[in-house]
């Protein structure tokens, strides 16, 4: 800030810095900014400035002396939310234009506002630092007695004690020095906020530690940055005072209080004008520190979840690789020299691979098959005992059951087989068969038990299903 106050061009960049970035434009577009800073600097030297006799202009037109300011840290180059590139006001430049519109503005005297105004913190720091309780609560007696007979006055018709208008000035003066202090404390705590952010993303990128220890410990930091600083810690207690919206609501209308008085119109128009936009001012800067806070967790958020030490490492040394073999290569070269690229990556040398992929036929044939032994009739019907649903015989108990009837209740000609026919698998089978003649569920709920080839039984339950007669019934599909 002390650099920009003392540079020999400290006019021109106070003047255009508060010209360019106002209340209601704290960003303004990269394209723009440089417009009207050009449009400036060409109505100044039309004007005959610039010259070593009169006022002197840097040199360089409004792109260079933006990005001389962006290094110098009067200005942040940063990209907004619709992804448009945009200048603000660094903590830096706002003090400075605080401090040259302190001094150029109204001077600021010694009054009974001002001095009112420091009585009363040192009363309530105090009350705040005193922790005897009798000593408290004796304030508050007297407090309540004199408010008690201020009412009682007033309900006996007594008259409203009114200031004069040399007081409300001056009163006036004190809350406009205390208001144009404000924006350069939230553009200072949004700032510590970015470069904890900057310090935690270039810590993490460096860090060696175990993941889970990196997550617990940056996540944690990133919840409570406002923790972090000084600045934070303030405004984290201010914001207890002013992040109410019905405080908002109540500093708006007090404003508005005030305007309303005869006393405003003795007030210059800067004045009157910084007095309507100190609420919409507090807000403001509430905002852009709450912003601030939340683009600096998402990030160390991001940074944290996409973080890999080792993938950074193998392009950290890539990239040396890389700037190691232009240093080697450029002090051979001649200027305009082509340089050949790669075209297609080097080819693995592998020893052995299979030539062609349309043979199926493996190198060696498959063992024989053991011959079958037709004689061991227990193994054959053990394995048909564990096989699927006997088809056949099942349609054929089916019919049976059945007889002339149009219908036949599956269930129930399940429970009447043979056990041999009360498998699983044989209940499936019958309600496959059913499917195939025509089958409708009724309401009911039947439990219905089978015997497995080991003769341990399980029990199923299943809505009762009556199926048409398989009677002549094609049976194309059973062999199926």
């Amino acid at each position: 800030m002390l650099a920009l106050l003392h540079q020999t061009h400290a006019p021109f960049v106070v003047t255009v810095l508060a010209m360019v970035f106002t209340a209601e434009r704290p960003t303004v577009a990269v394209a723009d900014a440089h417009a009207e800073i050009n449009d400036a600097l060409g109505q100044l030297r039309a004007a005959g400035y610039g010259d070593e006799d009169t006022q002197p202009l840097p040199a360089g037109n409004a792109r260079d002396l933006c990005r001389q300011w962006v290094q110098a840290g009067w200005l942040v180059r940063q990209v907004s939310d619709d992804d448009v590139e945009v200048y603000r006001l660094s903590a830096y430049g706002v003090g400075a234009l605080e401090v040259a519109g302190r001094v150029g503005g109204a001077r600021t005297r010694v009054s009974e506002s001002r001095v009112r105004t420091l009585l009363e913190a040192i009363e309530r720091l105090a009350q705040d630092a005193d922790p005897d309780l009798m000593s408290r609560m004796v304030r508050l007696h007297e407090e309540i007695q004199q408010r008690q007979k201020e009412l009682t006055r007033l309900e006996k018709g007594g008259a409203v004690e009114t200031a004069d208008d040399e007081q409300l000035l001056e009163a006036a003066e004190n809350v406009l020095h205390l208001a144009r202090e404000l924006p350069a404390d939230f553009a200072r705590v949004a700032e510590s906020i970015k470069a904890i952010q900057r310090d935690v993303v270039a810590e993490l990128r460096h860090d060696v530690r175990p993941t889970g220890e990196v997550l617990r410990e940056y996540l944690a930091r990133g919840q409570r940055i406002l923790d972090a600083t000084p600045e934070g810690r303030a405004f984290a207690g201010a914001l207890r005072l002013i992040g109410d919206p019905a405080q908002i609501d109540s500093l708006w209308g007090q404003l508005r209080t005030v305007l309303r008085h005869r006393f405003t119109e003795l007030l210059p128009q800067q004045q009157r004008r910084e007095l309507t936009e100190i609420s919409r001012r507090i807000e403001q800067g509430v905002k852009e520190v709450l912003a601030a806070q939340r683009q600096a967790s998402h990030v160390i958020t991001s940074q944290v979840r996409n973080h890999d030490p080792m993938r950074d490492r193998q392009v950290d040394e890539l990239l040396r690789d890389v700037m190691s073999g232009l240093h080697k290569w450029v002090p051979g070269s001649r200027r305009g020299e082509a340089v050949e690229p790669l075209r297609r990556l080097p080819v693995a040398d592998v020893g052995n691979l299979r030539q062609r992929m349309s043979d199926l036929r493996p190198s060696q044939p498959p063992a024989p098959l053991p011959d079958w032994d037709e004689s061991d009739d227990l193994q054959a019907a053990d394995t048909r005992a564990w096989g699927g649903p006997r088809y056949a015989e099942l349609r054929a108990h089916l019919e049976a059951f059945a007889g002339a009837a149009a219908s036949v209740d599956v269930v129930a000609a399940f429970r009447a087989a043979d056990e041999e026919n009360q498998r699983p698998v044989d209940l499936l089978g019958l309600l496959e068969i059913a499917h195939g003649a025509g089958m409708s569920e009724t309401a009911e709920v039947a439990i219905v038990e089978t015997v497995r080839p080991d003769r341990t039984r399980r029990r199923f339950a299943l809505g009762g299903v009556v199926a048409a007669n398989p009677v002549g019934v094609d049976r194309s599909g059973d062999d199926e």
